[in-house]
């Protein structure tokens, strides 16, 4: 399974999508049309840990680097991400150093975190292979901490500093949501707002996560050059949702 590192190491910018629909098949999509890595939504996809499992499988199958969203910044849900084979745990409305740290503890075995040690799980090999050697590894960093309050963005210099995290993904639907802003994204607040998340990520060369709403391609191209510029080098494209609905809109739009 490779690593999030893994493509940030071989590849100059990398670009992914998330998964909310529970069907194996739509992954293979993705991972037949180019994505790199997906997210699969277990927070805002209606399904849960074990449909999330069977997804992360047809990732390993399609090349897609397998992300999780957990629903909360629980131990338990942490762990489970991790033991189904989730190369990164997405958790959500982390708001303070002290919530990222939690999240840290929760995806490291002892006695430097809290998470459960089980030899028998999937990203383990189910005991077949090396059980030490999978758990040193498994304690690099693989918490993104996705940061979508006021709250959050008032402490992200302190959220970007905290030791063991893997990126910072940042959330501007929600946070404009937060704001009183009703989704407005490209509100001057809000692009104020990601501007100190992305600052503060490069103070501690912490990878960002950016993702992109605009269905149009010319859209999201001037988005990404946008982006680039600022030194951001992973994206995430609509959702497959987002997708599917837009073409669906503009097909039957063009027959009428």
């Amino acid at each position: 399974m490779e690593r999030f590192s893994g493509l940030l190491d071989k590849h100059d910018w990398v670009i992914g999508t998330w998964s909310q629909f529970a069907n194996p098949e739509v992954i293979d999509i993705l991972g037949s049309s180019g994505f790199q890595f997906t997210i699969v939504d277990a927070e805002h996809g209606h399904f849960g840990m074990e449909t999330a499992e069977n997804l992360v499988r047809a990732c390993d199958a399609a090349g897609l680097v397998p992300m999780v969203r957990v629903p909360a910044n629980e131990t338990h849900l942490i762990t489970k991400a991790l033991d189904l084979g989730a190369a990164a745990v997405v958790v959500p409305k982390i708001a303070s150093a002290e919530e990222a740290q939690r999240a840290v503890r929760a995806a490291r075995y002892g006695p430097q975190g809290t998470r459960g040690a089980c030899p028998c799980i999937r990203a383990g090999g189910h005991l077949v292979g090396d059980w030490r050697a999978f758990a040193a590894s498994e304690n690099s960093p693989r918490i993104v901490a996705l940061v979508e309050t006021p709250e959050a963005i008032d402490a992200v210099r302190d959220i970007a500093s905290v030791p063991g995290l893997l990126a910072i993904l940042v959330g501007p639907f929600d946070l404009s949501v937060a704001m009183g802003l009703d989704g407005d994204t490209v509100h001057a607040r809000v692009q104020a707002a990601i501007e100190s998340v992305i600052e503060a990520a490069a103070s501690t060369n912490l990878p960002l996560v950016m993702p992109l709403f605009q269905p149009d391609v010319e859209g999201c191209r001037q988005q990404i050059d946008r982006w680039r510029r600022r030194g951001v080098r992973v994206f995430t494209v609509g959702t497959d949702k987002l997708l599917l609905a837009d073409h669906c809109r503009r097909y039957v739009a063009a027959l009428r």
